[in-house]
């Protein structure tokens, strides 16, 4: 009678124990799961709060144990990394060769895989002599740079010269015969061929050339400037953009990935990007990967995210 005794008691202990286990793993994913997205910090008229609740609401960014998120507060290369590990899932593009680490990350530490898996990605790089730097601030280009990469958006773009695309359009071509037949030919011929031209340019359609034509012109004409002209016409402080990062700049600009508050013709590249910005600027990459839903066209928030004209004729 004690042995059953003994062996019910102890069957109910493991069910007992299952059952805790059971427990305590149900809250531990509806902990994982659930998400807070309004912060005692992120008042509704604060200019990211947009960019903020959209992100905390898919997990992508979150708070502090004391409710707030701390908006202004510069972000670590290492937080960086993580927030990029949790918004995008990339196919890695290159591998850590086998050992080799970084000198400032050891094994242990708490970004070590958000760190490698954003190297593997295309999204970031370290220093010379093997160095992450974790805990320096990433700055406002540096991050843009990071998200360009990582799309690969700078595909075809000119830093500093016309792309060769350009020299197929019919404008072009049309500009450089007339500049050179003066040139190479003599007067008398070109009158000559003048009754051979103008019959040519009247069998046209008459509708051959519309507004719409002309617009669709334009905006070609926008996006295939060099990515040097882009910037010096969007930004006031064009001037303070590394070299290195003309190009990706300028292809983040064209997708409206780059948001700038308080005045959006003022970049501040070197700037450390606050947590607000960052997560303004994943926002923003995830809606040209159509990842997430574009703000509303009245959220005030809108008037901080940075257009050119050609990205504004393709936004409508």
């Amino acid at each position: 009678m004690t042995r059953l005794t003994q062996f019910v008691s102890a069957g109910v202990s493991l069910l007992t124990l299952n059952l805790t286990v059971f427990a305590v793993g149900a809250l531990e994913t509806y902990a994982q799961s659930s998400s807070v997205s309004t912060f005692s910090d992120v008042q509704p008229n604060y200019w990211a709060q947009p960019f903020i609740r959209g992100l905390a609401a898919r997990n992508i960014v979150a708070g502090y144990p004391d409710g707030t998120f701390r908006p202004e507060q510069p972000v670590d290369r290492d937080e960086f990394a993580a927030i990029i590990r949790k918004a995008f899932d990339k196919p890695p593009i290159r591998q850590i060769e086998s050992g080799a680490v970084y000198k400032d990350v050891p094994a242990n530490y708490w970004a070590t895989r958000p760190i490698e898996e954003a190297y593997q990605q295309g999204f970031m790089s370290g220093y010379p002599g093997g160095y992450f730097r974790p805990n320096q601030p990433v700055s406002k280009v540096e991050a843009i740079v990071a998200l360009s990469k990582g799309l690969n958006l700078t595909t075809g773009t000119s830093a500093v010269s016309v792309p060769t695309t350009t020299q197929n359009a019919v404008p072009q071509q049309t500009t450089r015969r007339t500049t050179k037949r003066p040139i190479f030919l003599p007067l008398a011929i070109t009158s000559l061929m003048q009754p051979l031209l103008i019959p040519k340019a009247q069998a046209a359609p008459i509708n051959a050339v519309t507004s719409s034509t002309t617009e669709r012109q334009a905006v070609a004409a926008n996006l295939n400037r060099p990515a040097s002209f882009i910037l010096t016409n969007t930004y006031a402080d064009a001037n303070r953009i590394p070299q290195y990062a003309v190009a990706d700049v300028a292809a983040a600009t064209k997708k409206n990935i780059v948001v700038n508050y308080p005045n959006p013709k003022v970049l501040n590249p070197s700037k450390p990007a606050t947590r607000g910005e960052i997560t303004a600027l994943i926002y923003q990459t995830l809606v040209v990967q159509g990842k997430i839903e574009p703000l509303a066209n009245n959220s005030p928030a809108n008037q901080y995210i940075v257009r050119t004209t050609s990205s504004n004729h393709n936004s409508q």
